[in-house]
C-alpha cells in the first residue's frame, strides 16, 4: 500500500509539473501573437504602398550617341510619375547627353519621352512621357524624416522591372558632391538595397509619399544608399516646369579654401579661421565689376561667414540673380566691404 501511495503521489507532482508547463506556454502565447501583428502591420504598410505607387514608378531609357559600331549607347535608370498627365521625376545623371528619351510603364507599354528640364547640381531632371495617363506620387516636403523610420525604394535595378526593397533611414543632413561638383545639401542615408538602375526611383515613407530620390551607392559596401531629399526636389521642380534650369546666382570667381592665421583672426574679430581665396575670376563677371581682385579673402557675405567654396556654393544656391549683395574680405593687412551683383547661372 504504501509502495502504491508514493507511486500516486508521483504521477500527482508529473501532472502538476506538466500543468505548470503548459502554463508557462500559453503565457508565452500573447507575445508570439504581437509579433505577429507586428510583422503583418510592417507587411500591410509595404504592400500597400507597393500597390499604390507601383504603377507610378517607369522604366527611363536614354539613348546616347557614341563614337565607334552602332552609333548609340543605351542608359536606363527609373523615374516616378509625379502629375496624372505624365511629368516624371528622375535623375539628371540617367538622362544627360540622351539624343532620344523612350519610358517603359509598368505594365509594358513604350512611349517616347522629352526632356522638360534638368538640374545637374542637385541631380535632378524632370521629363514628360507624351500623351499618357499615369498613376501618380506626391512629394513629401513638409514632414520631418527620423532616423529609423521605414524606408521603401522602388525601382528597376539590373533591369529587374518593378522591384522593391526596404530599409530604415540610417542618418539625416548628409552631403554629396554632384557630377559638376557642387555639393548637394541634406541628402538622405538609408538601408533600402540599390542597384544599378535604381537611380532616379523613388525612396518612401510608410504613407506612400516621396521622401527623396534615391541617386547614389557607395561601391563595395552594403546598405549604405542615397536619395536626393524631398524638400530640394519641390524646390527645383517649380523651376524645371518654367525654365527648364535652376537659376543661381552666379559671381564668376574660382576659389578655393584658406587657413587664417590666429593673429589675423583676432585682430579683424573674425567668427572662423579659413577664408575663401580668389584663386581667379571671370574679367568680365559681377565680382570683377565690384572690384575684386586674385587674392582677396573672402570671409562673409552678407555678414554671414564663409569658411569654404561649398559655403559660397550654399549662399548663391538661393540668393536672386541681380540682387544686390555686400563682400566682406581681406586685402592684405586690411578688411574692406565691396558690392556686388550677381548675374544668373544655370
Amino acid at each position: 500500500m504504501k509502495h502504491l501511495t508514493r507511486r500516486r503521489l508521483k504521477l500527482v507532482e508529473h501532472d502538476h509539473a506538466a500543468d505548470h508547463i503548459e502554463l508557462q506556454e500559453h503565457a508565452a502565447t500573447p507575445d508570439v501573437q504581437e509579433d505577429a501583428v507586428l510583422l503583418d502591420a510592417y507587411s500591410r504598410a509595404v504592400t500597400t504602398v507597393v500597390d499604390t505607387i507601383g504603377p507610378a514608378v517607369v522604366s527611363v531609357h536614354a539613348g546616347k550617341r557614341v563614337q565607334g559600331p552602332g552609333g548609340e549607347l543605351q542608359g536606363s535608370g527609373s523615374g516616378v510619375a509625379i502629375t496624372p498627365d505624365g511629368y516624371i521625376l528622375t535623375n539628371s545623371h540617367v538622362i544627360q547627353d540622351a539624343t532620344k528619351l523612350v519610358i517603359a510603364l509598368p505594365e509594358g507599354h513604350r512611349v517616347e519621352a522629352s526632356l522638360v528640364g534638368q538640374d545637374p547640381a542637385t541631380d535632378l531632371a524632370l521629363i514628360h512621357a507624351h500623351g499618357v495617363e499615369i498613376a501618380h506620387a506626391a512629394l513629401d516636403a513638409d514632414n520631418a524624416l527620423r532616423v529609423g523610420q521605414l524606408a521603401i525604394a522602388m525601382g528597376n535595378p539590373l533591369g529587374f522591372h518593378a522591384s522593391v526593397s526596404t530599409g530604415v533611414i540610417s542618418a539625416l543632413g548628409r552631403a554629396l558632391r554632384s557630377q559638376e561638383g557642387r555639393l548637394i545639401e541634406s541628402v538622405i542615408q538609408h538601408t533600402a538595397p540599390l542597384n544599378p538602375g535604381n537611380s532616379g526611383g523613388p525612396l518612401l515613407n510608410s504613407h506612400g509619399k516621396i521622401v527623396g530620390i534615391n541617386t547614389a551607392i557607395i561601391a563595395n559596401a552594403q546598405g549604405i544608399g542615397f536619395a536626393i531629399p524631398a524638400v530640394t526636389a519641390a524646390w527645383v521642380v517649380p523651376q524645371l516646369f518654367q525654365h527648364g534650369h535652376v537659376k543661381r546666382a552666379y559671381l564668376g570667381i574660382v576659389g578655393r579654401q584658406r587657413p587664417l592665421g590666429r593673429r589675423t583672426v583676432h585682430y579683424h574679430e573674425l567668427m572662423a579661421d579659413c577664408a575663401v581665396e580668389v584663386y581667379s575670376l571671370d574679367s568680365a563677371g559681377p565680382a570683377a565689376r565690384a572690384g575684386l581682385y586674385r587674392g582677396d579673402l573672402i570671409v562673409a557675405i552678407n555678414g554671414q561667414v564663409i569658411m569654404s567654396v561649398d559655403d559660397l556654393y550654399r549662399f548663391l544656391s538661393v540668393w536672386p540673380a541681380g540682387e544686390e549683395l555686400s563682400l566682406t574680405v581681406l586685402r592684405h593687412t586690411r578688411k574692406v566691404t565691396l558690392t556686388a551683383v550677381p548675374t544668373e547661372v544655370h
